[in-house]
């Protein structure tokens, strides 16, 4: 039985209606059905006219995905087979070349590409515009489309046209199985902590308490940055439980949207909290996106660290996703994020309390100085022990302004202002 056949069965009690005169429909309150009609000749058109063979199901998969992908970018209609992808992308371990993109502006834009990934590798950079997918215009794609085109067997290549600015590059990325640990943590000095949060997957709250916990055995945390750069989001409740860490209490985020499920509030627990008073430093950028912008929010709202770094992302929306009778699904948009100040996310993003962009520093060391520690017979600092040697600490200094300008900054806020903090 084709599906026409079964639209017009379902209709055949309401047949009478679709002979009666327009303005009597309106008039009564029938115009949806006029457009039942009209996506029944539509699909009927496009089954027996368009100039390749389609299977009723075809038909009806591509045009329950136009519905869906029409909304906004992010809502999706996902069969039983991809709804089985996305679960294993939010799992950390997937084959790809490793980029999150979203349409921005009409335009296949990368948000970033993830830790260590190919994309990463071959130079792929947050803000680049996906022109062509394997010589394939990305023009009119569906979102599930790109993703098609981009994943393949491990070890082949895609290549991507891309613009940057005024520039046109080409990539030859290479597939290959990402299995991505989302946290990453180390000492930058004795005391001051480093921790990373590439993506929110199911468990990045756990292993940030993990790590938290690891480096608390090696010696007293006083001070801490958490770097959210080019984090694309992920999962909502890691990112809550990742603000729990350094907050006791009070709201973290709130959703809202038209009904009654899409409001939730997400509060703060002292059962999670492991830094509660360390000085904190968050590093935020164009590709820090959805959970790593409410991560970010709440910890400003709260007065609970200093985010410096440039404007984020910007993506504000909370998707659901909804399973469906025959195993597929619909992955929509149901609400937005607020701040615990209300401050909504969407299309604005989060504002630096310091601006501070990705630059590279570097030290004049042409001049000639003469220093007290230098000149014959000089006094002794009184401490019986060497003079201090302050170029140890420039050389340090002068390496990270060069390798990541930002983190370099957070490290002087740091070490400049811990007073502040401790006060509050």
């Amino acid at each position: 039985m084709s599906i026409k056949s079964t639209c017009i069965r379902a209709l055949a009690s309401l047949s009478f209606v679709l002979f009666l005169p327009v303005s009597v429909m309106a008039a009564e309150g029938q115009s949806p059905i006029i457009k039942i009609q009209s996506f029944v000749e539509a699909f009927e058109t496009i089954r027996e006219g368009y100039v390749e063979v389609l299977s009723d199901e075809e038909v009806m998969q591509k045009a329950l995905k136009g519905m869906v992908s029409a909304l906004d970018p992010h809502s999706e209609y996902f069969t039983e087979e991809e709804l089985a992808e996305f679960n294993e992308l939010t799992s950390g371990k997937y084959a790809g070349i490793g980029i999150e993109v979203e349409f921005k502006d009409k335009r296949l834009t990368i948000i970033t590409p993830i830790d260590n990934s190919s994309a990463a590798h071959a130079g792929i950079l947050p803000g680049d515009l996906i022109v062509k997918i394997d010589h394939t215009l990305i023009t009119d794609l569906t979102m599930q489309d790109i993703v098609n085109l981009m994943r393949g067997e491990i070890g082949t290549s895609v290549h991507l046209d891309i613009e940057r600015g005024e520039e046109s590059l080409e990539f030859d990325v290479e597939r290959r199985l990402v299995q991505e640990n989302s946290v990453t943590s180390k000492w930058l000095k004795p005391g001051l902590a480093y921790f990373r949060i590439s993506q929110f997957q199911s468990n990045s709250d756990e292993d940030l308490y993990q790590a938290i916990d690891d480096l608390q055995s090696e010696g007293e945390i006083e001070s801490l940055v958490l770097d959210l750069r080019n984090n694309p989001g992920g999962i909502l409740q890691s990112a809550v439980g990742v603000v729990d860490a350094f907050i006791d209490k009070g709201l973290i985020v709130y959703t809202d949207g038209r009904h009654e499920i899409s409001k939730n509030q997400y509060l703060a627990s002292l059962a999670n909290t492991r830094l509660l008073k360390a000085p904190m430093v968050v590093l935020v950028n164009e590709g820090s996106a959805s959970a790593s912008e409410i991560v970010a929010g709440a910890l400003q709202d709260h007065g609970r660290a200093i985010i410096i770094g440039v404007e984020t992302f910007g993506k504000g929306s909370v998707q659901t996703i909804v399973p469906l009778s025959n195993g597929d699904a619909v992955k929509i948009t149901t609400a937005l994020y607020y701040t615990p100040n209300r401050r909504s996310i969407q299309a604005q993003g989060i504002v630096p309390d310091l601006t501070v962009p990705q630059a590279k520093l570097t030290l004049d060391t042409n001049h000639f100085f003469v220093k007290e520690s230098e000149l014959k017979g000089h006094l002794s600092n009184g401490t019986g022990g060497e003079e201090y040697k302050s170029s140890h600490v420039a050389t340090g200094i002068n390496e990270l302004s060069q390798t990541d300008y930002q983190l370099y900054q957070a490290t002087l806020i740091l070490q400049s202002f811990p007073k502040l903090y401790k006060t509050q």
